[in-house]
This record gives C-alpha cells, sequence and structure tokens, in this order.
C-alpha cells in the first residue's frame, strides 16, 4: 500500500461524492421550476443512498468481480472476502469499492435531468436500481474490470477501448439512457418556462468543477503526475467550454447567459472525461472549445427536430460530450479507431435496448408518470407533501 496514493482517492472519493452531493442537485434544481425543486433534491439523494447499498451487494462484484468477459459475477457481493489489509493496486480495495461508489451514484444521477416534473417517484427509485446492476455495472466491468472491451484475452478489440474515467461508461450510457426514457415518457406540460433560479444553477456547476477534479484526477488511482496533468487538463477544457459556449450564445441570440456559460462548464467536463488521462493541455483546450458549441447545438436538435424533451439536456451535454471525448482521443492519437468507434457501438446498443427493457418492466410495477393534477401543481407538494419556499414565513 502507498500512503500518498491512498490520501489522494480518499480525498477524490468524498470529491465525486460532491459531485452528486450537492453539485448535481444544485444544478438541476436551480434549472426546473420552484415547484418541482425539491422532489429533484429528493431524486438526486435517494439515488445516492440507494445505488450505495446495491453497489456493496452487488454492484462491485459485477463491475469489478473475478467473472468472465462478460460480467464480474457475485463472488464480492456484500465484499466478501474483502478487509482493511486488501489491496487493489497501491490502495486498499475497500477504497477503490468506495470510489468507484461514487461513479455509480453519478451516473444514474445524471438521468434525472432529462425526466424532471413530471415522473412517479417510485419509478424513479425502481428504474436507477435495475439500470445500475443491469445496463452500468457490466459496461464498467467490460472497460475497467478487464472485461469485453478492456483489451485483455477475451477482448473484441486487441488495443481495448480507451476511456479513462468515464466517456462511454458514464457520461454515453447515461447520456443515451436518458434520451430513451425521456421519449417514453412523453413531454412536460408548460415545457418553455424558464429556470426558477439561475444562481442556483451557478452554485451547482461550481460544485461539479471542483468535484471533476477527485472524478478525473482520482481515476489515475495514484498520487503522481498523471493525475496532476489529468487535474490540469479537465480545468483547461471547462474553462474553454464555458467560454465558447458564452460566446456561441452572444452570437447566436445576442446575450450570453449565465446559466448558459456554466452549461458549457459542464460539456467541457464531460468532453474531457475520458482523455484527461492522455490528452495534454493544448488537445484539452482544442476538446473544449469545440464542445462548448456542438453541444449547445445538439440541445436544439435534440428539442426541436427529435421533438423529445430531454429537459435538462443530459443527452446532448454528457452523452454527445463523452463520446466526443471518446473519438477525440483517436483523432490525437491516443487510442485505436477500431476500438473507440467499436466500443461506443457495443455500449450505445447495450444502453438501448437495457434501458427500453427496464422501463417496461418498470412501469409495470410502478406508474412511469404522475397524473395531470399533480403535474399541474408540481411534485414538491404533490409528492413530497411540501414547499420549497414559503412567502408568509
Amino acid at each position: 500500500m502507498n500512503g500518498a496514493d491512498t490520501a489522494w482517492i480518499i480525498v477524490a472519493t468524498a470529491l465525486v461524492l460532491f459531485m452528486t452531493l450537492p453539485g448535481l442537485a444544485l444544478f438541476y434544481g436551480g434549472l426546473v421550476r420552484a415547484r418541482n425543486v425539491l422532489s429533484v433534491f429528493m431524486q438526486c439523494f435517494s439515488i445516492a443512498c440507494l445505488m450505495s447499498i446495491l453497489w456493496l451487494a452487488a454492484g462491485y462484484s459485477i463491475a469489478f468481480g473475478d467473472g468472465n468477459a462478460y460480467w464480474g459475477g457475485l463472488g464480492k457481493a456484500f465484499l466478501t472476502g474483502v478487509d482493511a489489509d486488501s489491496l487493489s493496486g497501491t490502495i486498499p480495495e475497500v477504497l477503490f469499492f468506495a470510489f468507484q461508489m461514487t461513479f455509480a451514484i453519478i451516473t444514474p444521477a445524471l438521468i434525472v435531468g432529462a425526466y424532471v416534473e413530471r415522473i412517479g417517484y417510485g419509478f424513479v427509485l425502481l428504474f436507477s436500481s435495475l439500470w445500475m446492476l443491469i445496463c452500468y455495472a457490466p459496461v464498467a466491468h467490460w472497460i475497467w474490470g478487464g472485461g469485453l472491451l478492456a483489451g485483455a484475452e477475451w477482448s473484441l478489440f486487441a488495443d481495448g477501448v480507451n476511456d479513462f474515467a468515464g466517456g462511454i461508461v458514464v457520461h454515453q450510457t447515461a447520456g443515451i439512457a436518458a434520451l430513451v426514457l425521456a421519449a417514453m415518457l412523453g413531454p412536460r406540460k408548460g415545457k418553455h418556462q424558464p429556470p426558477h433560479n439561475p444562481g442556483m444553477v451557478m452554485i451547482g456547476a461550481a460544485m461539479l468543477w471542483v468535484g471533476w477534479f477527485g472524478f478525473n484526477g482520482g481515476s489515475q488511482l495514484a498520487a503522481d503526475g498523471g493525475a496532476a496533468m489529468a487535474l490540469t487538463v479537465t480545468h483547461i477544457s471547462a474553462a474553454t467550454a464555458s467560454l465558447t459556449w458564452a460566446a456561441w450564445e452572444k452570437f447566436r441570440y445576442g446575450k450570453a447567459s449565465l446559466v448558459g456559460m456554466v452549461t458549457g462548464t459542464i460539456a467541457g467536463l464531460a468532453s474531457i472525461t475520458p482523455a484527461s488521462g492522455s490528452v495534454g493541455p493544448v488537445e484539452a483546450l482544442f476538446i473544449g472549445a469545440v464542445a462548448g458549441i456542438m453541444c449547445q447545438e445538439l440541445c436544439g436538435v435534440v428539442k426541436n427536430v427529435l421533438k423529445i424533451d430531454d429537459t435538462l439536456d443530459v443527452f446532448a451535454v454528457h452523452g454527445v460530450g463523452g463520446m466526443f471525448g471518446i473519438i477525440m482521443l483517436a483523432g490525437f492519437g491516443h487510442a485505436s479507431w477500431v476500438a473507440q468507434l467499436g466500443g461506443l457501438a457495443v455500449v450505445g446498443v447495450w444502453t438501448l435496448v437495457t434501458t427500453v427493457l427496464i422501463i417496461l418492466v418498470a412501469r409495470a410495477i410502478m406508474p412511469l408518470r404522475v397524473s395531470d393534477e399533480d403535474e399541474t401543481n408540481g411534485l414538491d407538494l404533490s409528492a413530497h407533501g411540501e414547499r420549497a419556499y414559503d412567502i408568509t414565513s
């Protein structure tokens, strides 16, 4: 065990959890209407709690157990055989478990942005649980656990997919699942109303930015120059994408908005995620510059061309951003074109099929959508019996 590596991954684990609680919750919460902000908080918080238990019960074993090319099996369910002295590389395995647990938390939490303001709370819990275990955990095994796409002896591609911190594992899977769920759920009523609290959106985005240093820098699993470079290029991409998003918004619409600028931040962060272990600062500058414009344009395509109410642009920002970073790894010569594009195709099909099946099963058990009356009154009051703001107090 290396003490410096262990200390850094402990910090990185806390930073990645900070991305979901409170970062993502505040980012998404500020973007919805005032009558639904608590429902978003509740969904993010509940997912964080539930995914933690399910990761212990089976998720970690499926992703990182000693199984076969397709899944890790259940040999490490409930951390069987893992104690404080067990090692994963140079850090305790229980710490590696905890670090990866925070990824298993934020990935289904990202999907929340696609279905806010109209979905049943029970459905959210059931869908997120099944999706993390059936869709996310096997993909994590394929790429990070030595499975189907990792370049091991049984891999589909000799070189293996290069996905340092989750362009495919986190962002592509969450983005495609978000698009599918939004399409099957249908649009909100009054979907053109503006965010209720742009200041909250900025605060949440800033927390995500800070937490992302743990997300990408921690994925080095060591306290070394690679972690420092990953942290640095992450910051450069985020800063650049923020500026190009705002500049493009100013060019297109005459004004640059705060919500737009910080959404550009997230686009830059998602895009650099898979490449942060390979690229340098200049390459990160390019990735961020393109992401800020490309992801903004894709938001309009999803809503206006595909007519899908992906409410908070999960697919356009996270899905497209993550896939762009995966492709740029091949474009800059850091990975095989065959492996990168093949990985995107395999995981894309897997995510699409499993997400549709999980929605159909979950919908048969729990109501997918709330009633028209509950949607009109807002989910805060109808689902949770609370209001975020009481102007009489």
